[in-house]
């Protein structure tokens, strides 16, 4: 739950600890392909042409993916389980997979583990078909088992299940680590399995007890995250305060958008909502899902969503302490993302119905856009500003929720920093004529790239 809820053109390259070993080496690209794909995301005549023609979010898009077809080849690896590290992570998240390549060498490949290990744990915890006498060991002792190359347990289904079958992948790329990396990762592990395993048998009942599940399972992960920055060299070691509540808005954020796939999860209904909640707004939590609750439905999924933005103002503070511009960016754009995600989810009663998320394009416009605070503070300021616009003075908690908008808007002017993105949450029009001409323009490039090599 913790991972499957929840991670550029410029990069720093990290400094390595002297406890930490080489890079892994990576397979070079042919000449033909590097010029084909500096030719599409050098932001030359091509890229503007496309701008002109569809908008930001068609030309962030192209520059997306290109930019990650040329990083995934760049940590190709030559290793089978580098190279299986690295495939599993952008089986089971694209997203976060295309946010971790902003980083340097040595701490990519520490994060990728990281993530999976979790990931893997995660599983475990996710699968809802372990009876919790066999679930509750596993996962007090999946700290240990991580020095094991050989151990081994089948559970989950589609990637997740090839991630726990070929898990000793994981496990050998582990063990390759520096020991400031292994020990930061072991030290997560236990403490998330610890908690995970609390929960098996506690329901969510009060906010205390959300805000403690999602510590476990997310604050852990933004501590153990700020402890590979320090152990790369790359940043001072963050307060566990900032550091956790980084982890606690995404997390809230995926459970409040995630409603409605977890309450229809097969075999068992999984239920974070806490119950101090909804309960004002149901007598069950599932029955929120019934178009004939719908107002009330909104109204708590409103509330949930005020109490998930009482943590930005600590992830702003935390990333404006940071000093590495790969971390930076590593570490803002899921934020940047979350937030955009709580503006569309607000009042949005479609939360109920399926599946809510961020178009491709404004995904692409975030990842591309965010390289420094400014960037940040100005997407922040944006995006309350468009949940702000959605909240109606006869919800419940209409006036608290405006206040936490206010103070996100507040601390994002006073940073005097402040651009100009003009970022929308409606869905624009395309023009498939259009389309087709970008499509038969980047063709031409491409070929001709490859012509004049």
């Amino acid at each position: 739950m913790a991972l499957k809820k929840k991670l550029s053109v410029c990069r720093v390259e990290s400094t390595r600890p002297s406890d930490q070993p080489k890079p892994k080496p990576t397979r070079s690209k042919p000449l033909e392909e590097e010029a084909a794909i500096r030719v599409v995301i050098g932001g030359g005549e091509a890229m503007g042409v496309v701008g002109a023609l569809l908008g930001p979010e068609a030309e962030a898009l192209v520059r997306l993916r290109a930019a990650a077809w040329r990083l995934r080849r760049e940590v190709a690896a030559d290793d089978e389980h580098w190279a299986f590290a690295y495939s599993m992570l952008h089986r089971v998240s694209r997203s976060f997979a295309i946010v971790i390549q902003q980083l340097g060498p040595d701490l990519r490949n520490a994060v990728c583990v990281f993530y999976l290990v979790l990931r893997a744990l995660d599983t475990v915890e996710d699968d809802t078909s372990i009876p919790t006498e066999i679930k509750v060991p596993i996962l007090q002792e999946f700290h240990h088992h991580i020095y094991n190359r050989d151990w081994h347990f089948s559970c989950g289904t589609k990637d997740c299940k090839i991630l726990m079958d070929k898990f000793h992948y994981v496990l050998t790329a582990f063990l390759e680590l520096g020991s400031g990396y292994q020990e930061a990762i072991e030290e997560i592990t236990r403490r998330m399995g610890a908690g995970m395993a609390k929960f098996i048998c506690k329901e969510v009942e009060t906010v205390d007890d959300y805000d403690e599940y999602c510590h476990y399972v997310a604050g852990l992960v933004g501590i153990g995250l700020s402890r590979l920055f320090h152990a790369a060299g790359l940043e001072d070691l963050a307060p566990e305060s900032l550091s956790n509540s980084m982890g606690l808005f995404l997390q809230k954020v995926n459970i409040t958008r995630d409603y409605l796939e977890d309450i229809n999860e097969i075999p068992k209904s999984r239920m974070f909502w806490p119950r101090e909640i909804w309960s004002k707004y149901a007598d069950k939590l599932e029955d929120l899902k019934y178009e004939n609750n719908s107002v009330k439905a909104v109204k708590c999924l409103n509330e949930m969503v005020t109490n998930g933005l009482i943590h930005t103002e600590d992830c702003l503070r935390y990333m404006s302490a940071l000093k590495d511009i790969t971390v930076l960016r590593f570490c803002a754009i899921p934020q940047v993302m979350a937030l955009a995600t709580y503006a569309l989810c607000y009042n949005n009663v479609n939360v109920f119905r399926g599946v809510v998320k961020l178009r491709r394009g404004l995904t692409a416009r975030i990842i591309n856009e965010t390289n420094s605070m400014a960037d940040v503070y100005t997407a922040f300021y944006e995006f309350s500003s468009l949940l702000a616009e959605k909240i109606d003075d006869n919800d419940p908690n209409a006036s608290l929720t405006r206040k936490r908008v206010n103070a996100i808007k507040e601390t994002c002017k006073s940073s005097g920093l402040l651009k100009r993105r003009g970022y929308d949450l409606d869905r624009p029009k395309r023009n498939p004529a259009m389309i087709m001409m970008l499509l038969l323009l980047l063709v031409a490039i491409f070929l001709g790239a490859l012509y004049r090599r």
